[in-house]
């Protein structure tokens, strides 16, 4: 059970580091939404590694993928006019 437990650790952090290397010009809004709802996930399952062992790293990688996060959702909601 462990083994099957770490597996999911690896894999969330994989697709982590490979959402984050991705090229992020989303051209629809679609693609904009699903790619929020994925990062999203990918926060929400790092997290629950980092509730366990406190990894610096891993706060480090929530930051960055929030940061992609945030752009992301900016482009949703487009630019208010000032």
């Amino acid at each position: 059970m462990y083994n099957l437990i770490k597996i999911g650790h690896m894999d969330i952090l994989s697709q982590a580091l490979e959402f984050e290397q991705r090229k992020t010009s989303f051209k629809t809004t679609s693609e904009r939404i699903e790619a929020s709802r994925e990062v999203k996930s990918l926060i929400l399952g790092i997290n629950e590694l980092y509730k366990k062992n406190k990894d610096a790293n891993l706060m480090d990688l929530m930051k960055r993928l929030t940061v992609i996060k945030q752009k992301i959702e900016k482009r949703l909601k487009g630019r208010l006019a000032a």
